[in-house]
């Protein structure tokens, strides 16, 4: 076995390429090194440079494979084009099974004569997002410029160089060269192996390790923070986008003038993060803190003052920007701002922003109705839903569309709306992602709900569905939006009411499929929480119910009926009824209506009858008075009955009259089960 390693240098990549692209080099070299079996893979990633690290066997041996060709009597010229094909003579092929068949006998490959094969052919059709030429007389392309490729095989060079076709690739060949930090440590090194090029770097300044850069960037900053009572507030995407940027970080803290720091603190924030990727810092109390912190990219001989004083002026020039806008949005009332809506399309077959923002107060009432709110509240909800979008013609929102919402909520606090009203403006995009809180104030709740009701049941009228990967207008996040903001309050709401409510008349389009997508949602929901999705793939069958609470209650209690051993059996023996019924009923089904007591011929079947009539009235009952687990335990009850059952009675008797009895019987049962959930879809 041997150690391949592989560098690719270039001028600075951009930060948010640098992990996949890292990545598929370590997938491409992994697919096309297969037949010397690539193992142990590290890869490397950084401003200039992505790298990959494997063990690779000293050779691919000798082998024989068969290539089958066309089959016998096919046209000549197909035989023509496989003998060509493979550079042989007809006289090579053999019959076999009615084809001709190549058997050929391939000699041993070494590792370095298939590495310098495979990887020029590799980095020509790189997947890069986007790829630039450059230079003169050369279509080879690359992210940024490229400028060195180290390929080592235990230490030895693997030669090879991309020219191909009359086209020189800018003189690019494998070397063994490799470059430190651009203005520690400009020059060239040589490299002996993976590891001594990693030390090698450290040494020239440039940590290359991706993990050593964000735990650098990490304590840094929260070192220096702490050196003030301060805290950093977290933002992992700040660190990994930061960590791109640079190859030997150094945190620096720079102070902010007291002129700015009534500013809202999500003003300063984004526009430090968006602006200049500078970390914001918040008090003990929650309070935006006076300084900001930054990374370097090379310690300062003068401990970096010089550079913080010019970060420091350039904040206090953003912040003025942001000064601007903040004071000017607050010359026009945030209600004022609402017909300017009408000039803001939102869709164009859904009408324009001011025309979604009566829809939204419209339903936000409506839920704040079915939330049981009193008539206060849901006055608060219409307000709100009413101003939800109307800091989208603000200066702020404008500049910083990622405040969205959040200004909302202060222009209208500025302007005396009621402190529920301006909390639900600002709270009604919650939550916005994966990991954020969900809206809990009463009126923001519902103002929450009403837009992405509105979102989902507008885009599906119309027939505008996610499909595949692509999501254009974020139906699967709304969908969610909604599952999550109904759990995490315990909202005993009818969904399916709601989504007639929000279609506001509309018909036809993709409407009726919206229940299912609001079920799969739940069901990744479920499955990426560890839940047992499929109990509540079987609980849907029927249909959504639209009471979420309702439904994750029925379906938590069927989970813990299937984990007892009545549970258990109960499962496996509707699964052989089902099966039986399956293709029983292909012979001469279906074998439905009530069965003939007068045709029963053993105590077990009696006892399964009188068992069935028993327990679906207890179920019905229990269903109808959401007493999840007592209906559960109605059905499991009958697991040492049937047990019983098909111990003891052979279904497909020989006397035909009895035979369909006692499918009948079995289909009762099945439908006893339905009453709980399509057991045919749980696992196991």
């Amino acid at each position: 076995m041997a150690e391949l390693f592989i560098e690719l240098f270039s001028e600075e990549i951009p930060s948010g390429m640098q992990a996949r692209a890292a990545d598929d080099l370590g997938s491409l070299l992994t697919k096309a090194l297969d037949g010397l079996n690539p193992r142990d893979l590290r890869t490397f990633f950084g401003a200039r440079r992505i790298a990959a690290v494997l063990t690779v066997d000293a050779e691919i041996p000798a082998r024989s494979v068969s290539e089958r060709g066309p089959r016998e009597g096919a046209p000549e010229k197909a035989l023509e084009g496989f003998t060509r094909k493979h550079g042989v003579t007809p006289t090579d092929l053999t019959l076999e099974n009615g084809f001709w068949v190549l058997n050929k006998s391939l000699d041993p490959v070494s590792a370095e004569s298939r590495v310098s094969e495979a990887v020029p052919d590799l980095l020509w059709k790189f997947p890069w997002p986007k790829s630039m030429r450059w230079g003169a007389g050369s279509n080879f392309t690359w992210v940024r410029p490229l400028r060195r490729i180290a390929c080592l095989l235990d230490g030895h060079v693997v030669p090879f160089a991309l020219a191909r076709d009359g086209d020189d690739a800018h003189g690019l060949k494998a070397s063994n060269l490799s470059e430190g930090h651009r203005f520690l440590a400009p020059g060239a090194f040589e490299i002996l192996s993976a590891s001594q090029w990693q030390d090698e770097l450290e040494t020239r300044s440039v940590i290359v390790d991706m993990d050593s850069r964000r735990d650098m960037v990490r304590t840094g900053v929260a070192r220096l923070a702490d050196q003030h009572g301060i805290t950093v507030v977290q933002d992992d995407g700040l660190v990994d986008e930061v960590c791109g940027l640079v190859e030997y970080p150094v945190p620096l803290l720079g102070k902010i003038d007291a002129a700015f720091m009534d500013l809202p603190a999500e003003v300063m924030q984004v526009s430090m993060r968006i602006n200049q990727r500078y970390f914001a810092l918040r008090n003990p109390d929650g309070k935006a803190a006076p300084y900001f912190a930054f990374v370097g990219n090379l310690p300062f001989k003068d401990g970096g003052k010089l550079t913080t004083a010019g970060n420091e002026r350039v904040l206090r020039a953003r912040f003025a920007d942001a000064r601007h806008f903040w004071d000017l949005d607050r010359k026009t009332k945030l209600a004022d701002r609402v017909p300017a809506l009408a000039a803001v399309t939102f869709h164009a077959r859904l009408g324009t922003q001011a025309e979604r923002a009566e829809r939204i107060s419209k339903l936000a009432g409506t839920v704040a109705q079915a939330m049981g709110l009193d008539g206060a509240q849901i006055a608060q909800a219409e307000r709100a839903g009413l101003l939800a979008k109307a800091d989208l013609t603000t200066g702020m929102v404008g500049e910083f569309p990622e405040l969205q919402g959040v200004m909302g909520g202060y222009y209208a606090a500025h302007d005396g709306e009621d402190e529920a009203v301006s909390r639900a403006v600002a709270e009604h995009y919650l939550p916005r992602g994966q990991s954020d809180e969900t809206a809990k104030a009463p009126v923001s709740v519902a103002v929450a709900l009403a837009d992405r009701l509105d979102l989902l049941a507008g885009f599906f009228a119309i027939g505008e569905l996610p499909s595949g990967s692509g999501d254009p207008y974020a139906l699967r996040r709304a969908a969610l939006g909604i599952i999550r903001t109904i759990r995490d309050n315990g909202l005993r709401l009818d969904l399916t009411e709601l989504f007639a409510q929000a279609a506001n008349g509309r018909t036809g389009g993709e409407l009726a499929k919206l229940p299912d997508f609001i079920a799969e949602r739940l069901r990744v929901q479920l499955r990426s929480e560890g839940e047992r999705h499929d109990v509540l793939a079987a609980t849907l069958a029927g249909s959504l119910d639209g009471d979420l609470v309702r439904l994750l209650a029925r379906t938590s209690a069927l989970s813990e009926m299937i984990q007892t051993e009545d549970g258990r059996n109960l499962l496996a023996a509707a699964k052989r009824a089902a099966n039986i019924l399956r293709i029983e009923d292909k012979k001469d089904g279906p074998h439905t209506g009530a069965p003939d007591p007068s045709l029963y011929t053993q105590d077990e079947e009696r006892a399964l009858a009188t068992g069935l009539d028993q327990a679906v009235p207890a179920i019905e009952t229990a269903l109808k008075e959401e007493r999840f687990t007592d209906a559960m335990q109605a059905i499991a009850a009958l697991r040492p009955t049937l047990d019983r059952f098909f111990e003891a009675v052979t279904v497909n008797a020989p006397e035909p009259e009895v035979r369909a009895n006692r499918l009948k019987l079995l289909s009762r049962f099945r439908e006893t089960t339905s009453l709980i959930a399509d057991f045919g879809q749980i696992e196991g």
